[in-house]
């Protein structure tokens, strides 16, 4: 419904398993790692676990993308079955010819050993994958295990992958199940995504499906973490409801009202929503705990030794913060335009002349600087951490310009008309249009985008800036190549400071390497770090 509206060649979210879509965070690098180990070993059982809705059967399906040509494979995706069952479905998936009718164990057993022998004479090499393996009981597990004890001296002549839940792991360590855990020769437990991983793999999926744009902002990182656990299904789920809401709205992108409706309609079920909010009552009840027992015991304890220290910490109040931003009477309305830029232009340590409105980004080029007017977000804001001046209303629907100077994870701090106000982000977000101008400084690159293959100074010059982002020293090449090395590394970047990872170098990308690492340039919050 909403791909041609936000320019998709087909749906980001998909809880199918497509492997185009698989994100190789470092778990899930790990976990193929594992499987593709498993299939080029000598036989026995390798084991990978993890949460629903991790990615165990995506990563299988990109294990089955990269199978040797000399292996023959048989997948098992309902495994709910009887010893009989199982076996009759070993032998149709693999193709093993069964006398018609056969119900016995035995003659399964025997078809299934002479066609091991033949694959392995002829030089093929037998893998059988079954996944939801969490599913299969105590007597199908031991005939499993019974199968892998055909042998020649030097390997085993059936690998099997089981893919399940962490109950499989549980199921694996009872007693009765010893031998089979022992011929485990590789297992993986694939955990959730962290949240960084988070932004990168929404980031990841919208890219494979054609977007052009940003449209979860980075700020969404935490929101959308906390609620899918890092899981990624449920990320799937969110993100495609979140998109359809924004769809609706007729938006460019999703904010965070919309992820948290996406949420609500995701999380319908009153249960859901109870399991999600135990552990967070939980620590708020433990903080509540902790924080009543250290108020109540000085006082009841040693209250006659230490009023005045008692008086001391709770008479430092903390400064309450307007709700609302008001131009300045003593100022004309009609000078908030030049104020404004004359403030932005003092951040960069440039003089602003008071000339017509709409020429202030030519006079910036003067300093060597450029102008970026754009609509966003405050996580925009946060992630470019420069000075803006920013098109603002009061409550009374009265317009004015204003220059964001700094900006906290509690308050905004503006420069309207004369004076530096702090407000909170409540109100500075009620107030501001999403209009903003910056300025930047220009990088001295020739061309306006860099890609992989080429070479030179304007290559010379970014990795340069990659080194140092690394904290490294930039090696010494004459007449560097923008290779696949940098190419990666520009991608890492990008991602993190919510660009569309296309691993080239356009303005956005040079803006954003420019203001990460010129420490002369005007931070919003000097506290931010570059992110590599």
């Amino acid at each position: 419904m909403y791909q041609s509206y936000f320019g998709l060649a087909e749906a980001p979210f998909s809880i199918a398993p497509d492997p185009r879509y698989l994100y190789m965070s470092l778990r899930h690098q790990e976990a193929l790692a594992h499987l593709l180990y498993g299939v080029n070993a000598g036989g026995g059982f390798v084991l990978l676990t993890g949460e629903v809705g991790a990615g165990k059967t995506t990563v299988c399906r990109c294990l089955l993308e990269q199978i040797p040509q000399a292996c023959d494979v048989a997948y098992i995706f309902n495994p709910k079955l009887t010893v009989s069952e199982l076996l009759s479905t070993i032998c149709a998936e693999f193709g093993i010819a069964v006398p018609s009718g056969n119900t016995s164990v035995k003659v399964y057993i025997d078809c299934i050993n002479a066609y091991l022998l033949d694959a392995h004479a002829r030089g093929r090499h037998t893998v059988l994958i079954i996944d939801e393996a969490q599913n299969l009981s105590t007597d199908v597990l031991e005939q499993l295990r019974l199968l892998t004890n055909l042998e020649t001296n030097q390997r085993k002549l059936l690998q099997i992958i089981l893919l399940g839940q962490p109950e499989l792991a549980a199921m694996l360590a009872r007693p009765e199940l010893r031998q089979l855990a022992q011929r485990i020769i590789a297992r993986y437990h694939l955990g959730a995504l962290s949240r960084q991983e988070v932004a990168a793999y929404v980031q990841h999926r919208l890219v494979v499906a054609g977007a052009q744009r940003l449209l979860f902002p980075t700020g969404l990182t935490g929101r959308l973490y906390r609620l899918s656990g890092g899981i990624p299904r449920i990320i799937n789920v969110l993100c495609d409801r979140a998109l359809l809401g924004t769809y609706a709205q007729n938006r460019e992108r999703v904010d965070g009202a919309t992820l948290k409706q996406a949420a609500r309609e995701v999380f319908h079920n009153p249960m859901v929503q109870r399991s999600m909010m135990r552990p967070l009552l939980a620590g708020l009840l433990l903080a509540s705990s902790v924080l009543a027992a250290v108020l109540y015991q000085p006082i009841e304890q040693t209250a006659p030794q230490s009023k005045t220290e008692i008086k001391a910490v709770t008479s430092k109040p903390v400064a309450a913060l307007p709700d609302v931003l008001e131009w300045p009477s003593a100022t004309p309305l009609s000078r908030s335009h030049k104020i404004a830029y004359a403030a932005l232009f003092k951040a960069w340590g440039a003089n602003y002349r008071d000339t017509d409105d709409g020429v202030e980004c030519s006079q910036a080029e003067a300093f060597g600087l450029r102008c970026l007017n754009e609509r966003g977000g405050l996580d925009e804001l946060r992630e470019l951490n420069l000075p803006a001046v920013l098109l603002m209303q009061d409550r009374q629907g009265q317009k004015f310009n204003a220059t964001l100077t700094k900006l906290d994870e509690r308050s905004a701090t503006l420069a309207i008309g004369e004076e530096a106000r702090a407000v909170s982000l409540t109100a500075f977000a009620e107030q501001w249009s999403g209009h903003y101008t910056l300025l930047w400084r220009m990088p001295p690159v020739a061309h306006k985008k860099l890609r992989p293959g080429d070479h030179g100074p304007d290559v010379e010059w970014l990795a340069k800036q990659l080194a140092q982002l690394d904290g490294k020293a930039a090696e010494t090449t004459k007449d560097p190549v923008f290779d696949d090395a940098m190419m990666r590394q520009i991608k890492q970047f990008q991602l993190a400071h919510g660009l569309i990872p296309d691993g080239s170098v356009g303005l956005q990308t040079m803006m954003h390497l420019s203001a990460a690492t010129d420490m002369t340039v005007p931070k919003l919050n000097r506290k931010q770090g570059a992110k590599l």
